[in-house]
């Protein structure tokens, strides 16, 4: 949901749109995401994600698929931004350092120290909508996004 909210919130914001590569300022920013584990690699996005992201009028990719974050990551991205503190746990396995100061907690971007409200234990989608929007505007604010 974030990659989508993401992406929609900066095109709305700038006009600028978004791509699959990004390697200079000048070039169309990617967003993407993956998990810190193989476990959904593969499948869609999940059913009441959809539902939500469609409920809210954010467009998604419907052929997207999970997959696991790799070491290579690291140096293809500028920012690497996990949901809870659980996933960052499990990323500091993949990718142990962050020596360029990278990562970070979705929330922190919204000024609030604490984890995206997890719908798959809650069932809440729409929680974790507005926990995304907030961390998103952050986001798009703190790392100069929009036009």
């Amino acid at each position: 949901m974030a990659e989508f909210i993401l992406k929609e919130m900066v095109r709305l914001e700038s006009g600028k749109q978004t791509s699959p590569h990004r390697g200079h300022e000048s070039e169309p920013l990617e967003v993407a995401s993956a998990a810190v584990s193989s476990e959904e690699t593969g499948n869609p996005v999940y059913p009441p994600a959809k539902r939500c992201l469609t409920a809210h009028g954010i467009p998604f990719d419907r052929d997207k698929t999970a997959r696991k974050v790799t070491p290579e990551d690291y140096r293809v991205y500028d920012r690497i931004v996990c949901m809870d503190a659980s996933n960052l746990r499990l990323l500091r396995r993949i990718i142990p350092e962050d020596p360029q100061g990278k990562i970070r907690l979705m929330m922190d971007y919204a000024g609030v120290h604490r984890d995206v409200a997890d719908p798959w234990y809650t069932g809440d989608f729409e929680k974790t909508y507005q926990d995304l929007v907030q961390g998103c505007q952050g986001l798009i604010r703190e790392e100069g996004l929009a036009g």
